[in-house]
């Protein structure tokens, strides 16, 4: 398959990390590439930042409008009906991100994952079912989409999982954000559930914590 257009930012040459990164609804990869200098990596990190765009589809909630969407979403209850074909899809697409660091040269053991709303849920099921071992998971302001039917991989079942939310986020309750911690503790993970002030969006006491847990992942 062709691989996903996509930013990407190296920290040094030579890398020998990488942290895949997905954008929500209706952005692309540039909503977070000018995160990277701000997370204050020092010159020990050898990083490289892969920001995927989301194809552009229809989107129901949003009247049908075409905009970069990972999957269509079908309704704005609590508990949202999404496309779960298409997540899937878009699922394996990142999978195939990951196969290209592995080519690269970088370890698996060296590839986080992060996703932001809905490029979180879709990380949340690559990173789970891949059948190599990863580096870690950042699941920020989003939602376990497929956590009712997900079949995750023995590989990744001692992976680092962070989780942010927003206490006041109106787009993805916080709800939310506490049901995906019950449903990875009931299949046997121990994610760390962190929440901020703040509404849809990221917040700078949140990049120093980003900063943090991509240094405890990727230290040396």
């Amino acid at each position: 398959m062709a691989l996903l257009p996509a930013i990407e930012m190296e920290t040094q040459a030579q890398p020998d990390a990488a942290v895949i990164w997905l954008h929500g609804l209706g952005a692309d990869g540039n909503d977070f590439a000018p995160i990277v200098p701000e997370l204050g990596l020092s010159e020990e990190f050898k990083i490289r930042f892969v920001f995927p765009h989301a194809p552009e589809i229809p989107v129901t909630v949003n009247g049908g409008y075409v905009m970069p969407a990972w999957y269509d979403i079908l309704e704005m209850q609590i508990d949202r009906r999404v496309d779960v074909e298409q997540l899937m899809v878009s699922a394996k697409a990142i999978s195939a991100l990951i196969e290209r660091e592995l080519e690269r040269g970088i370890s698996s053991q060296r590839i986080l994952l992060a996703g932001f709303s809905q490029g979180g849920a879709v990380a949340y099921q690559v990173s789970l079912s891949y059948p190599k071992p990863l580096g870690g998971l950042l699941a920020m302001s989003t939602y376990f989409a497929t956590g009712d039917r997900i079949v995750t991989d023995s590989a990744n079942d001692k992976l680092s999982i962070e989780i942010h939310h927003g206490l006041y986020d109106p787009v993805v309750p916080e709800e939310l954000g506490r049901k995906a911690v019950q449903r990875l503790e009931e299949l046997g993970y121990k994610p760390r559930y962190k929440t901020y002030p703040m509404e849809h969006g990221v917040c700078p006491e949140q990049l120093k914590d980003i900063s943090q847990w991509i240094r405890s992942q990727l230290g040396k």
